[in-house]
C-alpha cells in the first residue's frame, strides 16, 4: 500500500515561470481519501493527484476563456434576452 505520509506530493512546474518543486500539504483525511481512490483506480496517490490536477487546470483554462469571451461580447453590447436564456437553460436540463 502507498504510504502518503512519507512522501509529500511533488508537482513539476517546468512549463511555468515558477521553477521550484511544489509541495501540497494534505490533511490525514485527504491523504486517506486520495489513497483509497487511487487503489480503486489502480494507480498510486501521486499519479492520481497529478492527473486530477491536470484535468482541473485544463477545465479552468477553458472556463476562463469562455468567461473572457462572454465579457468581450457584453462589452460589445451583445446580449440575449432573459426569455432566450431561460429557454437555453431549460433545453440543457430537459433535452
Amino acid at each position: 500500500m502507498w504510504n502518503t505520509r512519507s512522501r509529500p506530493l511533488r508537482i513539476s512546474t517546468q512549463r511555468f515561470a515558477y521553477h521550484k518543486p511544489m509541495e501540497v500539504q494534505l490533511t490525514p483525511q485527504q491523504e486517506a481519501q486520495l489513497a483509497e481512490i487511487a487503489i480503486r483506480a489502480g494507480t498510486n496517490p501521486e499519479r492520481l493527484a497529478k492527473d486530477v490536477l491536470v484535468r482541473y487546470l485544463d477545465d479552468e483554462v477553458r472556463f476562463l476563456a469562455a468567461v473572457e469571451k462572454g465579457i468581450a461580447a457584453a462589452e460589445r453590447g451583445e446580449f440575449i434576452e432573459e426569455e432566450e436564456m431561460d429557454a437555453r437553460i431549460e433545453r440543457m436540463f430537459n433535452p
